[in-house]
């Protein structure tokens, strides 16, 4: 049996990191004078400072605790949709980069207003603080859950306290903060996780070798099922949402769009942006990695878990029975990191939405000390509002976390990449076009979700939403993001056709960028 609670040294070393992370946090809130501090900070950090930080924005408690859940409980399918990001990432990166850099001042959604007009911005920027209020809400989940079972604390009670250390360090330190605290918790994760793997794999009798040949036997390292089924999840359904998911990302996420801006050059963006999807794949692979060893080590090697300990809790389990102490709190300590590192830049990157996309707009005499306070002011009610959605979790149930995740951001994606596509890669597109696709987009997604989806009546019998028969959607709910980015992107352009064409928008285009390239090259710059 485990012990319940985690031995001193444990809590010395947990203490030590959040100690840490308070001093940081004060340390660059000196610093904090203007939005531009803020959000933007002095455009001095290292390329590899942001890479690091590109890497511990796009991993969290979901990588810590829920790929070694999935690994445990199948196989390395879920890992699909990463391995597609360094390859979307390595084609347009090259010209998102320079485009943003010179085009906004703080928000991605600028980007859409002067493509297509306000209310593309507006679309774009609610679909995205939806999506990332549920995954927020996910990360503490995971966390709060992972501390419960290993302490013995009430579940509420540790969502509670996380809460209120990640919101109090991310309201002081500004971009700047988060990014080098976000290298540090990047390296700690890191090395958490190697820790664990090296336990894996040397502490099973029968040796490495057989750890991973029978997981490989077993198909524990899959990626399929591979048939050409868009109703079941399967390498194909992971593929095709990985790319439109990469597009989403590193094309009109703000938490990564914003590290663009943070770097001191074109260039340096650029390297760091790639330093950053590159390093996400190894990370990844190193987690669902571990929930194969997983696997083996209570399955194969005659370890034993207690009855109710699986998917997400096996991790934690294994931490707190199989890890000596002093171990354990480095390993509590990758966990505050994981979740920690995707949470202040959620929360940053909420607050700048909040200001450039709406207050801005609608303040237009609004001061730069009125913004930062603002921001400020978000920050805290978007932590606030992230801890009620985990406290929410705990109340429901949360079983296949990491499938809910994709789920949900699969719905709320909204067609996001679409538009991002109809702007950058068409000319011929305008904004009422747009306006057209995005209806249909709606529709669409409402349609999905409604024929898709049943509610319990209690007893055995789940009532179908609205039943359409043969016309119910029936494919997998993670397509129902990529038919959505194609529903805009076709019926936006196809309306676009008999519309008035927009003036001058050229600029905001890949054929804007690579004329202004190629005069720049004659002109010998």
């Amino acid at each position: 049996m485990p012990p319940e609670t985690l031995q001193v040294i444990d809590w010395l070393i947990v203490m030590c990191y959040l100690g840490l992370i308070a001093y940081l946090g004060r340390h660059f809130s000196k610093k904090q004078k203007s939005t531009s501090d803020y959000f933007v900070g002095d455009r001095s950090i290292p390329a590899w400072a942001i890479g690091m930080s590109v890497l511990a924005t796009l991993i969290s408690s979901v990588t810590f605790l829920a790929y070694p859940g999935e690994g445990f409980n199948g196989n390395w399918i879920r890992l699909v949709q990463g391995l597609a990001v360094p390859v979307v990432l390595i084609v347009i990166i090259w010209f998102v980069v320079p485009m943003y850099r010179r085009i906004i001042g703080l928000s991605a959604y600028e980007y859409f207003e002067k493509r297509f007009g306000y209310f593309a911005r507006l679309y774009s920027s609610v679909a995205f603080m939806m999506a990332h209020f549920t995954k927020m809400g996910t990360v503490f989940y995971l966390l709060a859950l992972a501390l419960a079972s290993m302490t013995g604390l009430n579940t509420y009670y540790v969502i509670l306290v996380v809460g209120i250390v990640t919101i109090l360090y991310t309201l002081f330190g500004g971009i700047e903060g988060i990014i080098w605290m976000d290298v540090i918790q990047g390296f700690i994760l890191i090395g958490g996780g190697l820790v664990c793997v090296s336990v894996l794999l040397l502490k099973p009798e029968q040796g490495p070798v057989d750890v991973i040949s029978t997981a490989w036997k077993n198909g524990k390292m899959s990626m399929g099922p591979y048939n050409w089924d868009f109703t079941k999840l399967t390498f194909v359904v992971m593929a095709i949402n990985g790319i439109f998911y990469a597009i989403q990302k590193y094309g009109t996420d703000q938490t990564i769009v914003q590290r663009f801006l943070v770097a001191q050059s074109d260039k340096k963006a650029i390297k760091a942006a790639l330093m950053g999807a590159l390093l996400c794949v190894p990370v990844w692979t190193l987690f669902i990695f571990i929930g194969t060893l997983l696997w083996y080590f209570y399955n194969n090697a005659g370890f034993e878990l207690t009855e109710g300990i699986t998917g997400d809790k096996v991790f934690p389990w294994f931490i707190m029975s199989q890890l000596p102490a002093g171990v354990t709190g480095l390993i509590l300590a990758a966990l505050f990191s994981a979740a920690m590192s995707s949470l202040d830049s959620d929360l940053n990157c909420l607050a700048a939405v909040g200001v450039d996309d709406y207050f801005r707009r609608f303040k237009k005499n609004a001061t730069d000390r009125q913004c930062l306070i603002l921001g400020k002011i978000i920050v805290v009610a978007c932590g606030v509002f992230a801890v009620g959605i985990a406290c929410l979790y705990v109340r429901l149930g949360g079983e296949a976390i990491l499938g809910t995740v994709f789920a949900l951001y699969a719905i709320f994606s909204g067609g996001i990449a679409g538009i991002f596509l109809l702007g950058f890669l068409t000319t011929r597109a305008n904004r009422r076009g747009l306006n057209i696709g995005i209806a249909a987009c709606v529709l669409f997604t409402g349609y999905a979700i409604l024929t898709s989806t049943k509610f319990d009546l209690g007893g055995d019998e789940k009532q179908q939403l609205l039943d359409l028969g043969r016309f119910n959607f029936t494919h997998h709910k993670y397509m129902l993001g990529v038919y959505s980015h194609i529903v805009l992107f076709v019926v936006g352009y196809v309306a676009s056709l008999f519309l008035r064409p927009d003036k001058d928008i050229k600029d905001f285009t890949l054929y804007g960028w690579l004329a202004k390239r190629k005069d720049s090259s004659a002109a010998g710059e």
